[in-house]
């Protein structure tokens, strides 16, 4: 049965963008938490550590990440994880984030000059102290523009979720369109949520990288 596109259809695109946002979140977080592990492992003085953290970056950035979501979806009922669209996706994008978050950070924390880590050493402070209280806290600022853009990325990257059945923005857009049949108005509001989230973030990371280069 067509409807006209109403209140329902709205409230429907505003729902899923929520729910991107949700996801979003769950994933950057997440993201965040492994990202460092890896950065802290592509930078450590073991070379195994150094080559597996490498191999894991380089598995999740040579491979499309829709592949990486199925991996994710259809794999871990292989082994008896039977999960929801939710958990796979999250799961899916987490890893995702961890890889291109722990890569962005890598380089953050080796643009941090030498000297700094070798005078914090001097002073005696042992590995933990040092990362914490004066290469991360400068790592951070160097690495928070693309930080930024990797997370608009992730955000756009969220409607790939639609594939597996994981109602975000893009597939309410899609729902609405095919039961209105007025897919102009429901993809043009889904693009405009979108850019509602995304433009202010693009512009951060734009504002900070041009502070960033006079302050240098």
């Amino acid at each position: 049965m067509i409807r006209d596109f109403g209140p329902l259809e709205v409230m429907s695109i505003l729902q899923g963008m929520w729910t991107t946002l949700a996801l979003s979140a769950v994933a950057f977080i997440g993201g965040g938490v492994f990202g460092t592990l890896v950065a802290l492992a592509r930078t450590s003085a073991w070379k195994w550590l150094r080559a597996l953290a490498g191999a894991y970056i380089d598995f999740f950035q040579g491979t499309p990440m829709l592949m990486q979501l199925f991996l994710v979806y259809y794999g871990l009922p292989v082994f008896g994880y039977h999960v929801s669209a939710w958990t796979a996706v999250a799961i899916g994008l987490t890893l995702h984030a961890s890889a291109f978050l722990g890569e962005i950070w890598r380089g953050g924390i080796q643009a941090v000059p030498k000297g700094q880590s070798e005078a914090a050493s001097a002073l005696g402070l042992g590995y933990v102290s040092r990362m914490r209280d004066v290469v991360l806290p400068q790592a951070v600022k160097l690495s928070f523009a693309p930080t930024i853009g990797f997370l608009v990325q992730l955000i756009k990257g969220t409607s790939l979720a639609a594939i597996i059945g994981f109602v975000e923005l893009s597939r309410s857009a899609q729902i609405a369109a095919s039961t209105t049949y007025k897919p102009l108005i429901a993809y043009g509001l889904a693009a405009a949520c979108y850019f509602a989230i995304c433009f202010p973030l693009s512009r951060l990371s734009a504002r900070h990288e041009r502070r960033f280069a006079t302050n240098t």
